[in-house]
């Protein structure tokens, strides 16, 4: 049994096929950026403490390249240092493989530090 062809062999060349560089292009939101960002955040910092708002990213795209900006809180004390370098990481290795964008900076904000519950609970006055 024979199927139709349309002239244009497997490899979409043949009569009538456009010319890779003559194709298009696929232009990714940069808020789907934002969201791959944050979510690679929330991968690589872990659990957080039960109060703690999820981390959240913001982006500025130019042409391929994506400078992000995670914001996140995180519990204390820990290695803050390393946990912000995981972070890091993570966003640029998450970013670059899953839009194909060049990640040069990537600035962790730590917007708030969670103590234990145990701390406050010790710290409070009693009248």
């Amino acid at each position: 049994m024979t199927g139709v062809s349309d002239g244009a062999d497997e490899r979409g060349e043949g009569p009538g096929a456009v010319p890779p560089g003559e194709r298009g292009a696929t232009r990714i939101a940069d808020r789907v950026v934002a969201k791959i960002a944050a979510q690679a955040a929330r991968e690589a910092v872990g659990p957080l403490p039960p109060d703690a708002e999820r981390p959240h990213a913001t982006i500025v795209v130019h042409h391929d390249t994506a400078r992000v900006r995670v914001h996140l809180e995180l519990d204390y004390p820990s290695d803050l240092g390393a946990r912000c370098g995981r972070v890091r990481h993570q966003v640029v290795q998450r970013v670059s493989g899953y839009v194909g964008m060049t990640v040069p900076e990537v600035v962790v904000q730590v917007e708030r530090l969670h103590p234990p519950a145990q701390y406050g609970a010790a710290r409070r006055r009693t009248r």
